[in-house]
């Protein structure tokens, strides 16, 4: 089956189109930052973002409020809708290894223990972690994003981090006691 491709010709004012542009100019790294810890994967992070900034532009003049909260909306719920039709790769393959991180003092282990823990919890314990504690929202804030009851944020972020206590803890426990040699 193939599926017919659509131009759609939008016409925006020129003060919508330049607020926009400023907007995307100021906001795409912190948004960045957001769609990476949903993802996990830079290339996964890139697609969610721009297909939310497509999503914010079409409706641009309509926006009520803050632009960023309903671009972060947008990244959340299609990031979950992903998560609910794609299945999980373990393993992303790249033509070239990545760049090496600059040494920000957390030991690259421990990144990697942390970043696996995350990509094994469920979709939605994972995107209340990531507006409580990345977005630093209040559970009000994360339950309106994400259209459940503040009980349902509580819960999901107590699991969540109980998963992550089970994960990561023997882990970071063997390596704490391990001698160098």
């Amino acid at each position: 089956m193939r599926r017919a491709s659509v131009l759609v010709e939008v016409h925006v004012d020129e003060a919508a189109e330049r607020d926009f542009t400023e907007f995307v100019a100021q906001r795409t790294h912190a948004l960045f930052r957001v769609a990476y810890a949903l993802t996990g994967d830079q290339h996964a992070a890139e697609d969610l973002l721009q297909n939310a900034l497509a999503k914010a532009a079409m409706r641009w003049t309509r926006i009520e409020g803050d632009g960023e909260a309903y671009v972060k909306r947008i990244l959340y719920r299609d990031c979950v809708s992903i998560w609910r039709w794609r299945s999980r790769r373990r393993e992303t393959l790249m033509a070239t290894p990545p760049e090496p991180r600059a040494d920000d003092g957390v030991d690259p282990d421990l990144r990697l223990l942390l970043i696996d823990a995350l990509r094994g919890l469920p979709p939605k314990q994972r995107a209340v972690l990531v507006l409580r504690y990345l977005d630093d929202l209040s559970e009000k804030q994360v339950a309106e994003v994400l259209g459940c009851s503040t009980g349902t944020v509580g819960s999901q972020a107590s699991r969540a981090l109980d998963k992550l206590r089970r994960h990561i803890g023997p882990a970071l426990l063997t390596r704490l006691t391990e001698v160098p040699r």
